[in-house]
This record gives C-alpha cells, sequence and structure tokens, in this order.
C-alpha cells in the first residue's frame, strides 16, 4: 500500500504542478443492524474499501474518491482532481495556503480483547435483542423500542507530499437505544447511547439488562411527572447536558470554519464571553473516550486544545487550512467520515473543565428551581441563540432535589447563559454520540455539574 500511495503522492507533484498533495485510504469491516420492539428490522454487514486524493493546484482544492487501490484508477482519480482545482482557481478572491507541520511516520495499533469483527452478527443480534427484551418486559405501560447497533474496524493510510506516512487501526462500537411509554394520554420518551473504542467488550460493563432497565425506568418514571413551569429559574445542569450544551451551544461556534462564516465568536478571540469559573476544552487525547484518536485526517496529532480559560476565548478549532488564515497552530481537528468525502473541522471530545463544588453545594441555596439531568437532544445557530430538549429533569425546592417533570427544555443565548454560571462541580463524566456536519463523526461531550444563575424553561405558564 505504501508504494502506491508514494506514487500517486509523487506524481501530484511531478506530473501535475500540485504543490501541496495528500492521499487517505481504507479497508474498514462495517455491521449495522436495527432492532423495533422485538423484531430485526435491517441487517448490513460488509467490507468498505476506497482512497481519497485531495491536491492544492494553483491556490485551490480539487477531490476525487474511489472505490478501488490500483494504480490506473488512482492515476485517473488524481487527473481528475487537478483538473477540478485548475478549474476552481480563478475563482478564489485569495489562493488558499496551509500551515506548516511536522512530518510523521507511525503506526497506531488497536488491541480489542474482544474484536467486533470477530463477533458472529447472530450474536451482536442476540445482545441487541436481550436489550429490546429487557425494555419491553419492564412494565406494561413501555410501548416501543428502537435499537441501532453500528461497528467499524479496519486500517486507515494517510500519505502527503511533505513526508508524513500513517497507518492508523480504526475501531468503534456504537449503539443508540430508545424507549417510549404511555398512560393515559401521556407519552414519555427515554434514549441512551453507547460509544466504545475498546471492543465489544463494552457490552460487559454496558450489559444490555443493565442499559435496558436504565432506559425503560426512566420512561416509565416519567409518566408520574409534572409539566415545568415556563419562565426563568435558576438551574443545575448535569454533566449530560453540560455536554450537549457545550457542544452545540458552543462548540460550533468554535470550529473555525464556522467561525468564518460569521459565528458570534469572530470577533471575541481575547475577550471574555462567559464566567470566570467556565474554561472549555475540545480534548483528541483522553483515553479511551469516544472522540479520541492518535492523528486526525491531515495526518497531524490529536491534542488537548484550550477553548476558553477563566471566561476568556483563548483558541479555537482547526484545520490547516484556517490555521493559515488565523495566523494559529493546527489543532488536529480536521475529520472525514470516510473516503467519499473531505475532511471538515469536527469536535473531538468537548467538556467543561471541573472546579471544586459538591452536588449538594451547588442545590442548597436554591429556593426553588430545576435540576436538568440527562437530555433529549439540543440545536444552536451561528448567532449563539440555542435550546436543548431535556428528557430527565426534576425540580429544586429549597435546597432539596424535589418531583420529577417531563418534557423540559433550556433555551437562550450561549453567551449570556455562559456567563451566568455561578459555580461549577468537582465532579466529571464523558458521553459518547455522533454529531453530524454534514458528515457523521463519533464524538464525547461533557463535563462536571454545574450551576446558572438564570436559564429560559419552556414549560407551562
Amino acid at each position: 500500500m505504501k508504494d502506491v500511495l508514494s506514487r500517486i503522492v509523487n506524481a501530484a507533484t511531478e506530473k501535475f504542478g500540485a504543490e501541496y498533495a495528500e492521499i487517505r485510504a481504507q479497508k474498514l469491516f462495517k455491521t449495522m443492524l436495527t432492532i423495533k420492539e422485538d423484531k430485526v428490522e435491517a441487517v448490513k454487514e460488509g467490507i468498505e474499501n476506497g482512497a481519497a486524493l485531495r491536491v492544492l493546484v494553483d491556490g485551490a482544492w480539487g477531490f476525487a474518491s474511489v472505490g478501488a487501490f490500483n494504480l490506473e484508477t488512482l492515476t485517473d482519480a488524481l487527473s481528475d482532481a487537478c483538473k477540478m482545482a485548475k478549474a476552481a482557481s480563478p475563482k478564489l478572491k485569495a489562493a488558499i495556503k496551509l500551515a506548516k507541520d511536522k512530518a510523521f511516520e507511525d503506526k497506531v495499533s488497536a488491541n480489542p480483547r474482544k474484536n467486533p469483527s470477530q463477533i458472529s452478527i447472530e450474536e451482536k443480534i442476540a445482545t441487541t435483542s436481550a436489550m429490546a427484551k429487557t425494555i419491553l418486559s419492564y412494565d406494561r405501560r413501555v410501548k416501543s423500542c428502537t435499537i441501532d447497533y453500528l461497528d467499524l474496524v479496519g486500517i486507515t493510510y494517510f500519505m502527503n507530499n511533505e513526508g508524513t506516512y500513517l497507518e492508523q487501526d480504526k475501531l468503534y462500537v456504537w449503539s443508540r437505544i430508545v424507549a417510549t411509554a404511555k398512560e393515559a394520554e401521556i407519552l414519555t420518551f427515554s434514549r441512551e447511547e453507547i460509544g466504545s473504542t475498546a471492543g465489544y467488550e463494552v457490552f460487559d460493563i454496558e450489559t444490555p439488562e443493565k442499559v435496558g432497565e436504565k432506559v425503560a425506568k426512566r420512561a416509565v418514571d416519567q409518566l408520574k411527572a409534572k409539566t415545568p413551569k415556563g419562565g426563568k429559574f435558576k438551574a443545575v445542569l448535569g454533566p449530560n447536558v453540560v455536554g450537549v450544551f457545550v457542544h452545540e451551544a458552543f462548540g460550533h461556534l468554535a470550529e473555525a470554519d464556522l467561525t468564518l462564516s460569521g459565528s458570534v465568536l469572530m470577533d471575541k478571540f481575547g475577550k471574555k464571553i462567559a464566567s470566570d469559573v467556565v474554561t472549555l476544552y475540545d480534548d483528541g487525547t483522553v483515553e479511551g473516550a469516544f472522540g479520541s484518536f492518535k492523528y486526525d485526517d491531515e495526518g497531524v496529532p490529536a491534542q488537548k486544545t484550550l477553548l476558553v480559560k477563566d471566561g476568556v476565548v483563548v483558541g479555537l478549532m482547526h484545520n490547516r487550512e484556517t490555521a493559515s488564515k488565523l495566523k494559529a497552530e493546527p489543532t488536529g481537528n480536521a475529520r472525514a467520515e470516510d473516503f467519499r468525502v473531505e475532511p471538515i473541522i469536527r469536535m473531538r471530545n468537548t467538556y467543561m473543565a471541573p472546579k471544586d463544588y459538591s452536588f449538594e453545594e451547588l442545590v442548597e441555596d436554591i429556593k426553588f428551581g430545576y435540576y436538568f439531568k440527562s437530555f433529549r437532544g439540543g440545536q444552536a445557530s451561528l448567532d449563539g441563540t440555542f435550546q436543548v430538549g431535556v428528557q430527565e429533569a426534576y425540580e429544586i425546592v429549597k435546597g432539596e432535589i424535589g418531583e420529577p417533570v417531563r418534557n423540559a427544555s433550556i433555551s437562550g443565548n450561549t453567551l449570556e447563559t455562559l456567563y451566568k454560571v455561578d459555580a461549577v462541580g468537582k465532579d466529571f463524566e464523558l458521553s459518547p454520540g455522533r454529531c453530524g456536519k454534514s458528515q457523521t463523526a463519533f464524538v464525547c461531550d461533557g463535563g462536571p455539574h454545574i450551576r446558572v444563575k438564570e436559564v429560559i424553561v419552556g414549560g407551562s405558564a
């Protein structure tokens, strides 16, 4: 493989005049399955091989991808990519330049105790079916469940004309479990995600029975919950909700391509945008986390990137192109879903750093407010507004956790809300997930429990 990639990269510079050239190749084994209620709805298993070529010619990008590794096919794809770049070049206002990076030659190995590619499809179906059975048998009011399962195992290759050559084992195991419960006219929802870069042994810890009961119990418990009051209230956010808030409401704003496209952070670098207790990171080096890896898809080493320090914006997430534009260093955030697409700036493990409050201390001074424990979903805009749906929440009354509430949501302006964070817990937790930004990326987000002096709560008047 190395010899073939080398010949293509050399041809890009010597034959087609590319000032930069890179080629990514993958050999992956992939399993996908979906179970609804107690029936297998879909199963797909197979090999995904292919290569992606990206070149910089006359200051413009060209890209092509193919599903084969033979020299003739790759050479044709290289020619197409170079033609694309030459056609695009006259239309650019300024030539694209890349920040400098060191050359690396490395082989990164994964050593799972249980390799997903060696687990039979029958066993994978049995694992997910056991989850479904646990959920559906938990309580007669549980009405449905859907379980999605995915694993990816294989190797990726990267080479550029600057001397970098990488071989990296790739291993992901992921599952999303969703259940609903109903009583009279009340319908509730519960979801959970499992993500691992270790191996199929994740299900020895997150067993089907344990996960299934957790999801079903949350759905059933919410049936007796009441609707929250609408308005502005003090709130304690759990790590799961902190994570989705940091990811959706702030993280995307700090992806340098979106920053340059007009996010509210564009003119905030070096300025205070949050309270003194807020420190935020995007970190690709957290051992075993779902968003961790050693090198990104431009061959740049992953690192721990400080985004906000004591309330001040000090960093953004970069690829080599945005790093050059903003006179910064690449941060190892360039990621591509697969060989069919170009790498773009993506988050990895994005979180708020812990401080020194216990959970009891966060709650004790609140006369009336809410504890938002687990999120349902979230979205944010480049103008800084956000909304996060909450699937598990409770009232806080006179410093104590009170009755559960259902169908809650929080919303507001990201920067205003970050200013209102007045206390940060000493615990810490990351949750796995998948992020969509024209492509899918495996990520983690989280942090400690935090207290917010005021947040807009969606509910009854």
